[in-house]
């Protein structure tokens, strides 16, 4: 039985930082919005509207809002793994931590995998799996679960990062800022191969870092941050070899993204200075019992939105050829006016997969304390620290693989490079329910009788 959002919102502690919450589903329906404004479908495939009219590229400085999520990611580990420190009696805690973060992430993540999978499975075994329309669907269904993987490393390295932060505090976040600028110059100063695939980890664990110090009250100038990181990003694209796009585009020589440049990390900076100047007005907003019941609903569905929402917009796109409604050539008059209505129709076809799939990401219903104290109580099984981080290796790796395979090979083989080793879409599939496996039962459980 799950909770309403009308009870998560009453039970809210008075403590509770809902910033954080309203910036976690902002940032992902700002991620939704602009996958389905810049998906440019036609009917010779599908392509990007940044690329179509690069002009609007300038929108990603404002609409790649990855890096708040992440940072408030940073936020709520260091305050999930420091209230299972406390309440531990000095027992390891990391796999209690992994499975406690990682539940509400795998679970919905896992399911969208299978069904999709299945329906990949069906539609080439039908044969019609090699048309231009349906492979480019199949492949790019899946690249959004990059950002899952990442972000399931990030949960990964929280304890050791935590403790780095509570050590040396900004010094910390400097020594991860310092090396993804070290690997920007040996990738383009000294051409050292493969050396930015790096920067996956220190740019993006550096954002996070952010969040050990804003859980902390250690980010006290925003508009000097914020200032600094703007200024930074501008002067990289306009001296340096940074493109102007923050998100990947089509067929260009460097991508901001993927691999994660400085260019990127200042970019974060920016937006988290600029996130935390909103901090003051947006608690009084959210002091509102209906503003609050609304950010508690849709953090309850948010994640579920998001692994779907592409499904929707595909749908919306195979509905209008399959009724022979015209598809224009993006950026054309005739193109933007079907916008707002394929939006809506996308929107609401999001409203139907949730409702069909949000009892995944739900979280259960805090069970009735017992009448008498029980005779035995569960005890974490030794070893189980190396069995979830063996666990969520297996999980990140194998969502990963999965956004850069897609399904559109899952009969014939078709690989990517990860990491220098190919991996295709069974394996990646198979690394990924098999990591969470391992940090599902890294929990195993024994009985302990209790004295008394």
């Amino acid at each position: 039985m799950t909770a309403s959002a009308r009870d998560m919102a009453e039970a809210t502690p008075a403590g509770r930082d809902r910033y954080v919450d309203l910036l976690r589903v902002a940032a992902l329906g700002t991620v939704i919005g602009g996958h389905w404004l810049m998906a440019a479908v036609s009917t010779g495939g599908i392509g990007n509207l940044l690329a179509v009219v690069p002009g609007l590229q300038v929108l990603t400085w404002g609409l790649q809002i990855m890096p708040v999520f992440f940072f408030v990611g940073g936020f709520s580990h260091a305050l999930s793994y420091r209230s299972l420190a406390r309440r531990s009696d000095g027992r390891p805690v990391y796999a209690d931590f992994l499975r406690a973060r990682l539940r509400r992430l795998l679970r919905p993540t896992l399911v969208f995998v299978v069904v999709w999978a299945a329906l990949a499975l069906a539609v080439q075994l039908a044969g019609h799996g090699s048309g231009r329309l349906a492979g480019a669907a199949l492949r790019m269904v899946t690249q959004p679960l990059w950002f899952i993987g990442i972000y399931l490393a990030m949960v990964a390295f929280t304890p050791p990062l935590l403790k780095l932060h509570e050590r040396h505090g900004w010094a910390a976040f400097a020594g991860l800022f310092g090396a993804a600028v070290v690997v920007d110059v040996l990738r383009f100063a000294l051409g050292v191969p493969y050396v930015e695939f790096l920067n996956f980890a220190f740019v993006w664990l550096a954002v996070h870092q952010l969040g050990f110090l804003r859980a902390d009250g250690r980010i006290r100038r925003p508009a000097l941050l914020a200032a600094a990181g703007l200024a930074g990003a501008a002067l990289l694209v306009a001296y340096g070899p940074y493109p102007l796009s923050m998100v990947g585009m089509p067929g260009e020589k460097v991508s901001n993204m993927a691999p994660p440049t400085l260019a990127l990390l200042c970019h974060g900076l920016w937006l988290v200075g600029a996130v935390q100047l909103l901090v003051g007005p947006a608690g009084a907003w959210l002091a509102r019992p209906r503003v609050w019941r609304g950010v508690v609903a849709a953090n309850g569905i948010a994640m579920t939105a998001f692994l779907w929402h592409l499904t929707a917009m595909l749908a919306v796109y195979g509905a209008q050829l399959a009724l022979g409604i015209a598809l224009p050539e993006p950026a054309t008059a005739a193109w933007w006016a079907q916008v707002p209505v394929r939006i809506l129709v996308a929107a609401a076809l999001t409203g139907v997969l949730v409702a069909l799939f949000r009892r995944f990401e739900a979280p259960p219903r805090p069970a009735a304390a017992p009448a008498t104290a029980p005779t035995t109580a569960p005890t974490t099984a030794p070893g189980s620290g190396p069995r979830a981080a063996a666990g969520i290796t297996l999980c990140l790796l194998g969502i990963l693989g999965l956004s850069m395979t897609g399904l559109g090979g899952l009969l014939d083989g078709h690989s990517a490079v990860l990491i220098a080793v190919p991996v295709t879409a069974p394996a990646a599939i198979a690394m990924a329910l098999g990591g969470w496996l391992l940090v599902e039962r890294s929990g195993a459980a024994r009985r302990v009788r209790l004295r008394g």
